[in-house]
């Protein structure tokens, strides 16, 4: 996931990109609002953080120009606390907004809810059923069959098979895992993910103790195998 950071502050933009970086995330970062319409333009970004207050054009201004070329998620950063500010950021195209001094764990999880129902509502606009080998998974009915037979699932079993057969063959360490299926309130307790991984071997392959779709990358993570 690529993330555009974008404050005059340069203390808080550094001390984000560390904190998504370390969990994975690609980050730039910018420093006014001219500069963040320029790299939103030219850059592939997954979600973009936006300060309001900043030189050259403010973040309402930034946010408004960008909504002209993109739907990017956007996560407005302000001093502010106002609900009239708040209502003005959503007026010019903010997902979502976030008031300084915020928390980092709070910020990362509103980041990973964002993402999660952007990457939803693209994968509707495609219309339709995931399917890798005899595993299918429909977003929409929340439904698993293997071959043609449904799977129950919980539903935090779920949300971890839909975002590995979204992403398929990229490797997710168990950290990853972690922080986009739970959320940091599980911080540090790997032993989830593997569990989870466990039951889902149990329940989608054929030969659960020789797995061809729910793969481990020793000393890495897990992914699932597609081609």
């Amino acid at each position: 996931m690529k993330v555009l950071v974008v404050d005059d502050e340069k203390v808080i933009v550094k001390a984000i990109k560390f904190n998504l970086e370390s969990e994975g995330y690609q980050v730039e970062v910018g420093y006014d609002g001219e500069t963040a319409v320029e790299l939103a333009r030219g850059g592939s970004f997954d979600l973009i953080l936006l300060d309001l207050m900043m030189p050259r054009i403010d973040g309402l201004q930034a946010c408004m120009r960008i909504r002209e070329f993109s739907n990017v998620p956007i996560i407005m950063l302000t001093a502010r606390s106002e609900d009239a500010d708040k209502l003005m950021g959503f007026e010019c195209g903010a997902d979502d907004y976030i008031t300084k001094p915020f928390n980092l764990l709070e910020l990362k999880a509103r980041i990973r809810a964002l993402l999660r129902r952007a990457g939803m509502t693209q994968q509707k606009a495609r219309g339709g059923r995931l399917t890798v080998g005899h595993i299918t998974l429909d977003p929409d009915e929340r439904a698993v069959w293997k071959g043609e037979t449904p799977v129950d699932l919980t539903a935090k079993e779920f949300d971890l098979m839909e975002l590995l057969m979204r992403n398929p063959n990229r490797v997710y360490s168990r950290e990853n895992l972690l922080n986009v299926v739970w959320g940091y309130e599980y911080a540090g307790d790997y032993r989830t993910v593997d569990v989870h991984i466990r039951r889902l071997r149990e329940k989608l392959e054929l030969d659960p103790a020789h797995p061809v779709y729910l793969m481990t990358k020793w000393g890495v993570g897990y992914y699932l195998k597609n081609g």
